[in-house]
């Protein structure tokens, strides 16, 4: 959930500004309690930000002065990658921090961690975690804005504004969506971010399709049955492709099995998107991915229009720099 100190922002519109100055009191650590009028913020100001980064100078003072530390206790390319750069558009100064090559690896508690950090005038951490709700203790002891990259299987709530904006970009509206979630989604904290946001919008229908080993946790079924979303359970892919308007692949996470490597072997390569694949879905539908991708995608899938999963990838840059504007 997001954590406030201050009040929280109300519409969008005029006052869009001001709206924006209620975001500075705030972590942001999953999307479960954002308000519409919220998302719409964020997804307004992402566009603002695709606008700055396509003059020719595009590196702008918003943020001089402030410090962001980026610190990852797992490994990460896009997320840490575009939170970098990011921070660095917007003139940030900016401290990366490989969390095995600091005294996490001589055995530092994260709490220590967290408070050397701001000892050393951070305003803002990035972090991602292995542990499920470690951004929550880290906030618990950190006087400025914790983001949440990523903690355990539970949340990825960057990610999943990033492709709620993708989402719109592509298909044009949120409201009537329908989407299949497949692959590794009990141990998938992007899937479970995305159907926490989607949750939040009109006449959505998920189709979660995965094998029975991996499939959706409970938590997250029971708060669509709470909302009243429609969802589906399905082990085969092919029998939801011609239905979705976006196919949400997702990585069958070996690193998440720890040593029950046959569970890992019965459940990798059942859902392989291929050329035949695409041919099931609909002309105004895109492949998606969190990436990175194995064997889940093939790469001849990548020339068709509806591979929408780098320029997903890109979208994160602009969310990511809204989001950083709007906390700090």
């Amino acid at each position: 959930m997001t954590a406030e100190v201050g009040r929280a922002p109300g519409t969008v519109g005029p006052g869009a500004r001001h709206e924006r100055d209620g975001w500075r009191h705030r972590h942001v650590l999953d999307v479960d309690d954002f308000t519409l009028d919220e998302i719409e913020l964020v997804m307004a100001t992402a566009a603002e930000m695709k606008e700055i980064l396509a003059r020719p100078i595009k590196k702008v003072p918003t943020l001089r002065g402030t410090s962001v530390t980026i610190i990852f206790w797992e490994a990460s390319t896009r997320t840490r990658v575009s939170f970098e750069v990011a921070a660095k558009n917007l003139s940030a100064d900016v401290v990366n921090i490989a969390a095995q090559a600091s005294s996490v690896a001589k055995g530092e508690s994260l709490v220590d961690t967290i408070r050397t950090i701001e000892a050393l005038g951070a305003d803002m951490i990035v972090m991602r975690h292995a542990i499920s709700g470690a951004p929550y203790l880290a906030a618990e002891h950190f006087g400025g804005h914790i983001l949440n990259g990523g903690d355990g299987w539970h949340a990825h709530p960057t990610q999943a504004l990033l492709d709620l904006y993708t989402i719109r970009k592509e298909i044009g509206a949120i409201d009537g969506l329908r989407i299949a979630m497949v692959g590794d989604l009990a141990q998938g904290r992007t899937v479970r971010s995305l159907a926490y946001l989607l949750s939040k919008f009109q006449d959505v229908k998920m189709y979660f399709v995965a094998p029975p080993l991996l499939k959706m946790k409970e938590d997250i079924l029971e708060h669509l049955r709470e909302r009243k979303v429609q969802f589906f359970e399905e082990t085969a892919l092919d029998k939801v492709l011609p239905e979705v308007d976006v196919v949400y692949q997702t990585r069958i996470q070996k690193e998440r099995f720890g040593d029950r490597i046959e569970d890992y072997e019965k459940c990798r390569g059942i859902y392989i998107l291929t050329l035949d694949s695409l041919a099931r879905m609909k002309t105004k539908s895109i492949v998606m991915h969190p990436l990175p991708r194995l064997e889940e995608i093939a790469m001849e899938v990548d020339q068709d229009p509806r591979a929408g999963y780098f320029r997903q990838a890109q979208n994160g840059l602009y969310v990511r720099m809204a989001l950083l504007t709007m906390v700090l």
